[in-house]
């Protein structure tokens, strides 16, 4: 994303925003509702389902996996984390 990084650098991210395309590997900006509601969150698709997804989010937290929504940036439940 242009402009989005540090000092108006380009984020080192490259998304996938369409949810017909998501792939496992794929790169995803994704949201977690309630008290996270508003914050992006960066994770990689692990699984892709129909209408679902799962999300690993990388690094701080390798063993962890999020069941999040199908769309363009999917939603996962708070109670999933």
């Amino acid at each position: 994303m242009k402009g989005m990084g540090a000092g108006g650098e380009d984020c080192p991210f490259e998304f996938n925003f369409d949810p017909a395309t998501f792939k496992v590997g794929d790169t995803v900006s994704y949201r977690v509702g309630g008290s996270f509601d508003g914050f992006p969150f960066v994770g990689t698709l692990i699984e892709v389902g129909d209408d679902f997804v799962v999300i690993s989010p990388g690094e701080s937290e390798p063993d962890a996996r999020y069941k999040g929504t199908r769309e363009s940036r999917p939603l996962v439940d708070e109670s999933e984390i």
